[in-house]
């Protein structure tokens, strides 16, 4: 796997755009003042996007596992029941859900995108993300469509990548290339996701392109397999959004022979999709709202990969956890405690804890209990930008790895009038 530059773009047949069209009124995108960790909302923030291929795309999609799900889910469901689709239309600003017409208004947008690009309004995955309940601003998406489309362009994933941010504080966009059958095949992506990450699907909003040939169903089931060990294993505050999607168009334009078996061309070409959705994973619990530092907690040594990943999201979820990481202080009680509430199976004396950063690591739990150890030490591993919780159980061969972030005080100033 190389990492190259373009996003979404990169492969080959796609390209993309992001334009300001006012989807929120008054200045910038409408979803909260800036705060200590947000840079400036300014007026004309880009909140419609679009994602085009040359050619019809294999298509492969999750959703949030929330019950209440937006509009634009279930049009891109049913849009997707073929396997097929060849662009994405998506807005910021306004997440569609339980909204007056929210059906109406994404089917609207699939065919306003369809009119300015030549394509069908089933042709298209649609999604929106911001505030939930509130009318879409569908005069605004309508003057401004012929404008994303006459930007379409090889080099317009960053503004895409722009224009689905939320409470992002920055874009999460990546592209590689990996050997697939002795031809270059690339996979590009943007993902926005920043608050009410709990995802139980996919992730927050992720659009991935790549030029391999591959079928739907095998397509389909690389996604399914990867997800939950990538963008499920992110928590950043225990809600899962309404409008949560992760989504994969493949054109085939990349002229590999065509994937249909798990063959040695499969397996790279999975190999190279986990690591682009692990990164993003990353990204995603790194920006969390309000976080300082990036947590990721390693379970090892479990009875089975199932109850490590239990463990793990019980202890980056848990709130005390998460605090205890915004001050820096080795209080790994906490994360015993987490452990005992996943429900999870394990045995507490068998367990050992650490703390690590990248100026070193501190053991301060063996087999159950508290350890003498350097309390400055551990201060300043805590202090670094990520911070590793390693949990050995001692009783198998399994682990698994989640992410989650620091809670502090911008979180509760951000979310405590995201609405108005």
């Amino acid at each position: 796997m190389k990492q190259v530059p373009g996003g979404v773009t990169a492969p080959k047949g796609f390209t993309a755009s992001g334009v300001h069209c006012g989807v929120k009124k008054g200045k910038g995108d409408g979803n909260q003042p800036p705060t200590s960790k947000m840079p400036e909302v300014l007026e004309g923030k880009k909140d419609l996007a679009l994602i085009v291929s040359e050619q019809p795309c294999a298509a492969a999609a999750v959703y949030t596992m929330n019950r209440v799900k937006a509009a634009p889910l279930y049009v891109t469901m049913d849009h997707l029941e073929n396997g097929e689709a060849q662009a994405i239309v998506a807005n910021s600003g306004n997440a569609n859900a339980c909204a007056p017409n929210s059906h109406e208004h994404a089917e609207e947008m699939c065919a306003l995108a369809a009119r300015a690009t030549g394509l069908k309004p089933s042709d298209f995955v649609v999604a929106s993300t911001g505030v939930i309940g509130q009318e879409l601003n569908i005069a605004a998406i309508r003057a401004g469509m012929p404008a994303a489309a006459a930007a379409l362009s090889r080099d317009g994933s960053d503004a895409a990548a722009n224009a689905i941010m939320t409470t992002d504080t920055v874009k999460k966009e990546l592209s590689v290339t990996c050997l697939v059958g002795g031809k270059t095949v690339t996979i590009g992506a943007i993902a926005k996701g920043s608050g009410m990450i709990h995802p139980n699907m996919g992730t927050m909003l992720c659009f991935v392109t790549t030029d391999c040939a591959i079928t739907h169903e095998l397509l389909a089931e690389a996604l399914h397999e990867i997800v939950p060990r990538t963008f499920n294993r992110v928590t950043v505050d225990g809600d899962t959004s309404t409008n949560d999607m992760c989504v994969v168009l493949a054109n085939g334009m990349a002229g590999n022979a065509l994937l249909e078996w798990k063959d040695d061309g499969y397996t790279v070409f999975y190999k190279t999709l986990y690591g682009v959705f692990e990164q993003l994973a990353r990204n995603i619990a790194a920006d969390g709202e309000g976080a300082g530092k990036l947590i990721t907690g390693t379970v090892r040594g479990a009875r089975s990969e199932e109850s490590a990943e239990r463990l793990g999201k019980a202890v980056v979820g848990s709130s005390l956890v998460k605090a205890a990481m915004f001050g820096s202080d080795a209080n790994w009680g906490r994360v015993l405690c987490a452990m005992g509430y996943s429900k999870a199976p394990f045995r507490p004396e068998y367990v050992d804890v650490k703390f690590a950063s990248a100026v070193g690591e501190v053991l301060v739990c063996r087999q159950g209990a508290g350890v003498d150890f350097d309390e400055a030490l551990a201060k300043s591993i805590l202090s670094q930008d990520e911070v590793v919780i390693d949990v050995d159980l001692h009783e198998g061969d399994h682990q698994a790895t989640c992410w989650g972030c620091d809670l502090t005080y911008d979180y509760v100033k951000i979310n405590g009038d995201y609405r108005t």
